[in-house]
């Protein structure tokens, strides 16, 4: 079977004044959306590849929950290691905005860890939930070591750590450095403002920072659906995206870049938005995966991310996202 490797970090929540709660919450989040979400929408024939860090204190509780996927293979890429888990407290300000404060954390991956896993993935999403899943240096390695599809979405690079560790805002320094690592690069609305903060218009520099890598940018947009940018030459199907022989791609720009935006269908959702941009890069890059247009793997992707309201917590996520579950 083909696999889709999937990276990032899982996160055990404590969730506060959600949906008008008085008591916390506590769930898997974190990378734990998108694994969710990609068992639900990976193309026939492939399963999905967790390629994360588990602190030795949640080991079996990890477990439970990988056991959960339908299609996984929780072998390869699954290290326990010793050190506190990634542990995120949530307090919610209202239904969308809300504050971080981070404690915990596994080390990073280094590419002598990676190299031997990735030979494994014939495709890889990569969601920096923590930010700190890899340094530059691994990443570029990656790019220079790995030769299938490479989907990032970039969030918490944009995120650093104060002395209490609440999550704060940054800028990703090297940023040109960290687009030219990936094939398709994810962001939402605040993260393209951050990264475009220089040229003024952000639509403007999307534009220019598409060209021969990454060839495709895709921005969340929340209850307004998706937008993206790609070369005029834009194939969809991901096979297509690393020709052997070209490993770093330049990032001039390209003329004629393409743009869109896809609306979400019904109206807004109300619920929980925790985890709606992992499931929604999830399940576009497995769709593209399975041979969709690009259009239609945003619809779907926005379809998704709209159910994912109506769902609290990412175990059980896969079989709801199926239609096998109720709320």
């Amino acid at each position: 079977m083909k696999k889709l490797g999937i990276i990032g970090t899982m996160v055990w929540d404590r969730i506060f004044a959600r949906d008008g709660r008085t008591e916390p919450f506590e769930e898997w989040g974190g990378i734990t959306y998108a694994l969710a979400a990609a068992d639900a929408a990976r193309p026939a024939g492939w399963q999905i590849l967790p390629i994360v860090k588990v602190g030795a204190d949640l080991r079996e509780k990890a477990l439970q929950f990988l056991q959960t996927l339908e299609g996984a293979d929780i072998e390869t890429g699954v290290r326990i290691v010793d050190a506190p888990n990634n542990r995120v407290e949530l307090r919610y300000k209202d239904a969308v905005r809300r504050c971080e404060r981070l404690t915990g954390g596994v080390p990073r991956w280094t590419w002598p860890e990676l190299e031997p896993i990735v030979a494994h993935a014939d495709a890889l999403y990569i969601n920096f939930i923590s930010g700190f899943e890899m340094d530059l240096e691994t990443a570029t390695r990656l790019r220079l070591g790995y030769h299938g599809p490479m989907y990032a979405d970039l969030h918490s690079l944009f995120l650093g750590v104060d002395p209490t560790g609440m999550r704060v805002p940054r800028p990703l320094e090297h940023w040109r450095d960290w687009l030219r690592c990936f094939d398709v690069v994810q962001v939402n609305e605040d993260e393209l403002n951050a990264l475009s903060s220089a040229w003024g218009d952000p639509w403007l520099f999307a534009a220019d920072i598409v060209g021969d890598g990454p060839k495709l940018l895709l921005v969340t947009l929340g209850e307004r659906g998706a937008a993206y940018v790609c070369a005029p030459n834009f194939d969809p199907d991901p096979t297509t995206w690393r020709p052997r022989g070209i490993v770093v791609p330049s990032l001039a720009p390209v003329a004629g870049t393409v743009s869109r935006r896809i609306a979400p269908t019904g109206g807004p959702r109300v619920g929980d938005p925790t985890g709606c941009g992992d499931v929604w890069g999830a399940t576009c890059f497995s769709r593209l995966l399975a041979g969709d247009d690009l259009d239609t793997a945003i619809q779907t992707a926005n379809d998704a991310a709209a159910r994912n309201v109506s769902y609290r917590g990412a175990t059980g996520l896969n079989r709801y996202l199926r239609g096998k579950l109720g709320t």
